[in-house]
């Protein structure tokens, strides 16, 4: 059964240098088409597994940029969403948001619709490194966008930073944080910049001519990162993300537990009764697929219960409280002691895993070096 439905809106006014998501220039785009091809892929999912969608509780418009979208296009995506999406359960609806996109009609169109929940693109309080990296907004975007959505009624607001930036030094990454902090938001993601093929940085760096941070500057960056939060009472949940008790991203969380979510638009990817599929990207084949009344599928795979150990594991460390005996125990019917005892105790040793009765999670030292300890689990065999 799903607890979440993503829908991918994948158009930009602008395309950031760093980004690899499925993403097109918004001008001479079919974005009506689209919207109304969303709805008829919306339609036609639950349609045919009605069990699935019983006990929705988030949504999430992502991309891409939503809020790319006229204030009309979005009263249109949310009406086709309320229509084909049962609602009656859903707690958490968010959206994605440029600062520099998000005017009033459209923060009032969000939340006409049911939106509680943005999440903004900040990136940086540096305007040459927002330059660098492709953004187009101001600080004073960010300053207004945030007191607008607040007029609008929004009280759950996010916004994404990011470190390891090509030339960014110490002194802007702390300067970012305190701009980011003063501004007492209940929370904040924050990612280490990861130089992704297909995007203008990749080029760049595989020219010899983009900037990275050291990894050990990287790294110490990102103990400033977890400092600094916590020191101002905001709790790290997860590898990236940090907010006040009650505000930790639900939607998000459903990753994270490896629990089932539809996945819906074109690029899109989902988890649906033990099936994870992707959706075809070129988003006219994704019209046309859908208004022909096909699932506009590019790839289905049925989850092996090895993989599903390995997702439990890799995605369940990234909470900070890690992964409970109780919550393995009652999906697997086998304890992690059972499969994974050598490799637990090893972890420890090193200092990478700390174990109580409650379950297991990373340690402090341990989400320096996440990725090592995730491909630890990554098991050949489990009878």
């Amino acid at each position: 059964m799903a607890r979440g439905v993503y829908i991918h809106i994948p158009f930009c006014h602008q395309i950031c240098n760093y980004c690899d998501f499925n993403k097109v220039f918004f001008k001479n785009q079919p974005v009506d088409e689209y919207i109304e091809a969303l709805g008829h892929e919306m339609e036609l999912i639950v349609q045919q597994m009605p069990e699935a969608f019983a006990n929705i509780e988030t949504i999430f418009l992502g991309g891409g940029t939503p809020t790319a979208l006229s204030a009309q296009q979005i009263e249109r995506l949310l009406a086709l969403i309320a229509k084909h999406i049962p609602m009656s359960n859903v707690k958490e609806f968010s959206s994605e948001a440029n600062p520099d996109e998000l005017t009033i009609d459209k923060l009032q169109a969000l939340y006409n619709g049911g939106v509680n929940r943005l999440s903004m693109g900040v990136q940086s309080f540096d305007q040459a490194l927002l330059t660098k990296i492709g953004r187009t907004h101001s600080n004073e975007h960010v300053y207004q966008t945030i007191q607008n959505a607040k007029d609008v009624g929004f009280t759950n607001i996010s916004i994404d930073l990011m470190y390891g930036l090509p030339g960014q030094t110490m002194a802007q990454w702390q300067d970012t944080l305190e701009k980011a902090l003063a501004l007492k938001l209940p929370h904040y993601s924050a990612y280490s910049l990861i130089v992704e093929p297909k995007t203008i940085f990749y080029i760049q760096y595989a020219k010899g001519k983009l900037n990275l941070p050291t990894e050990d500057l990287e790294a110490e960056m990102y103990g400033v990162l977890m400092d600094t939060m916590e020191a101002h009472g905001i709790h790290q949940y997860e590898i990236s993300n940090f907010a006040h008790d009650g505000f930790g991203s639900t939607h998000n969380t459903i990753y994270w537990d490896n629990d089932e979510y539809a996945g819906f638009g074109a690029g899109a990817h989902g988890y649906l009764q033990g099936m994870r599929y992707s959706n075809v990207a070129p988003i006219k084949k994704y019209i046309e697929l859908v208004m022909a009344g096909n699932r506009p599928l590019l790839h289905e795979h049925n989850v092996t219960k090895e993989e599903k150990l390995e997702e439990q594991m890799f995605l369940g460390l990234r909470k900070a409280a890690g992964v409970t005996h109780q919550e393995f125990e009652q999906k697997f019917g086998q304890s992690m002691a059972s499969l994974y005892e050598e490799k637990l105790v090893k972890l420890q040793q090193e200092g990478l895993l700390e174990a109580d009765e409650e379950g297991i999670r990373l340690t402090r030292k341990g989400r320096f070096i996440g990725n090592e300890v995730f491909q630890r689990f990554l098991i050949e065999d489990v009878d």
